[in-house]
């Protein structure tokens, strides 16, 4: 018998694009302190963006919904997305600029620090996600970040949960939530800083990520995912609790894009029909792929990649 067709559930992103500026250097400057780098790149990310090109490279069938300047930086953006087949639902907003980011890289290690202005994303309001309610209520899974205002991002979490589609909060950048968001998320994402700051606990091991984990779930959540980098993943549910092996696929470049590559397969994989457990495997190894490269954006691999690596683990 003919093995099944894959049926993919469409998948909605909201978040924000930014041009990311990367410089790297041996160390970040001092205040007042100039010091020369060895590299500097302009490229496509906001983390947003970054998660919907790394489910558009995997095969989903995504669209991302933001709000942008009309500029050059609009431009790079939508070149982009057509590149790795994401569809948008574009705000334009000329009073205002498409969002940029200074990304630092230490040479060394190829850890980063980041500062993001988000620009015409800021703007996003409850009005745009009730003006484009109907696309998320015909998605099959839904995430968004805390780089748009939080308010946009809970009323678009409201109206999917209302409408049965899975739902993906990844807590990036740290931020205090309201109580009620929690009991909205059908998944939430957290780095060991994030899970830390949303609950108080520190993750340092992951016996703690699994502390953090169950606060997260008394809070209303239905299952975490702690990223825990070269660790790497924590699936942690109310009756199950599995850690997952990172995925290694060469020497380590650079790990700007590492969440947004595993937020981005996660949602792709779930988009298949994939069960959690195999999902989040998935998307440790879209992360471990991702971080051999330099770039965000540029850096997720494409579906045959991920297959491949799988297959040989």
């Amino acid at each position: 018998m003919p093995a099944r067709p894959i049926v993919m559930k469409p998948v909605v992103i909201l978040g924000v694009f930014v041009a990311d500026t990367a410089y790297r250097a041996a160390r970040q400057p001092r205040m007042g302190e100039t010091i020369l780098g060895t590299s500097f790149t302009l490229g496509p990310g906001g983390k947003g963006s970054n998660q919907a090109v790394a489910a558009g490279r995997l095969g989903a069938d995504v669209t991302f919904l933001t709000r942008l300047g009309v500029d050059p930086f609009a431009d790079m953006a939508r070149q982009t997305w057509s590149q790795a087949g994401v569809k948008s639902a574009v705000i334009d907003t000329p009073e205002s600029y498409t969002g940029a980011a200074y990304i630092f890289i230490e040479e060394t290690s190829g850890n980063n620090a980041i500062i993001v202005s988000p620009g015409a994303a800021m703007l996003i309001s409850p009005a745009d996600i009730e003006a484009n309610a109907g696309l998320i209520r015909a998605a099959g899974v839904f995430v968004t970040q805390l780089e748009q205002p939080i308010e946009a991002a809970l009323r678009a979490l409201e109206i999917a949960r209302g409408a049965g589609v899975t739902t993906i909060l990844n807590p990036a950048p740290a931020a205090k939530l309201p109580d009620r968001i929690y009991t909205l998320c059908d998944y939430v994402t957290p780095n060991e800083t994030e899970a830390e700051e949303l609950t108080g606990i520190k993750v340092s091991s992951i016996d703690d990520a699994r502390r953090a984990a169950d606060s997260l779930l008394e809070k209303g959540v239905g299952t975490v995912i702690v990223t825990l980098g070269e660790k790497g993943a924590l699936l942690h549910a109310a009756d199950r609790s599995e850690h997952v092996a990172a995925v290694a696929a060469g020497p380590v470049i650079e790990t700007t894009g590492a969440g947004d590559a595993f937020n981005g397969g996660l949602a792709a994989a779930l988009s298949r029909g994939m069960e959690p457990l195999q999902a989040v495997r998935f998307a440790c190894a879209v992360a471990g792929i991702s971080v051999t490269r330099p770039g965000t954006a540029p850096s997720m691999p494409a579906l045959p990649e991920v297959e491949a690596l799988l297959a040989r683990e």
